[in-house]
């Protein structure tokens, strides 16, 4: 992908890095496969708000996205590459070849024309979803499943992947895109590529309004507050402060926060940040 910085010829262009979006091929998406989206603006089910910062946003309408992949044995046909509002990768609809039509995150490299398959044993290509049983060791993989037929959960967003490192048992290891080695079933199903939209980390919003635009409202910070407010508030000038930590009190550097006791601890060969658990 391409990004594009612009000339400064207002205050909120002047520090904008955006994306060239020179990959994409439609800006209308597929009518069969939009959904409406009820924005709650934070609020839960008695109408109270549960998360601050939250509201107003420009509307969206929510892209169907197949990440079972499970239309085996059926060739497709990539047909666009199109902008998504509501995640950071970009999306390819395909056509295949019994006339259905679906979404599928898009990985780097897919052209329209392309043709893609899913199934238990098709070639380990681009785009193609398989088995990780059947994928070579060394393949970078997206949209990963943690439970055969649940669809992909691990590796969606832009320009992640995972790396298949081993395959012992009934188990393939995943290098993940945190570093961490971790179990995968083998019979999951993975999708054979990079995400696209891989530049997306480096795209500068260039002013506030961009995020109200994306129904982000301004966050106040702790040592702002009063004392009665958050435990960082309060003090003489600025000499508040003290230890990182939430509203409620809750460390915000340096605590575990993951359960030791976590039945998936078992997955886990080694952690992100380089220590090996011992399995138990």
């Amino acid at each position: 992908m391409a990004l594009r910085k612009y000339k400064p010829t207002t205050a909120g262009t002047r520090w904008r890095v955006g994306n060239a979006y020179s990959e994409i091929t439609t800006n209308v998406p597929e009518k069969s496969l939009v959904e409406k989206v009820h924005h709650t603006a934070g609020r839960n089910a008695q109408g109270r708000r549960s998360m601050r910062y939250l509201g107003g946003g420009h509307k969206r309408m929510y892209r169907v996205i197949d990440f079972k992949r499970n239309k085996k044995d059926i060739a497709a046909t990539v047909k666009s590459i199109e902008y998504d509002p509501n995640r950071s990768a970009f999306i390819a609809l395909v056509f295949h070849a019994d006339g259905e039509k679906r979404y599928i995150l898009a990985p780097q490299g897919l052209q329209v024309g392309s043709l893609i398959i899913s199934g238990d044993a098709v070639a380990p290509e681009l785009g193609n979803a398989l088995m990780l049983k059947n994928i070579p060791l060394g393949t970078v993989v997206h949209n990963i499943e943690m439970q055969p037929g649940q669809g992909g959960k691990l590796a969606r967003s832009a320009g992640s992947s995972a790396q298949l490192a081993n395959k012992e048992d009934k188990y393939a290891v995943l290098k993940m895109p945190s570093g961490e080695l971790r179990k995968i079933l083998i019979n999951c199903y993975a999708t054979v590529g990079v995400v696209s939209n891989s530049d997306h980390n480096l795209e500068s919003k260039g002013k506030a309004g961009r995020n109200r635009w994306k129904g982000i409202r301004p966050r106040v910070r702790g040592v702002a507050m009063n004392p009665v407010d958050h435990p960082m508030g309060g003090g003489e000038g600025k000499a508040s402060g003290g230890h990182p930590r939430s509203r409620t009190g809750k460390y915000a550097k340096g605590e575990i926060t993951r359960p030791r006791i976590k039945g998936s601890n078992k997955m886990i060969i080694q952690r992100r940040n380089g220590k090996k658990l011992s399995n138990k």
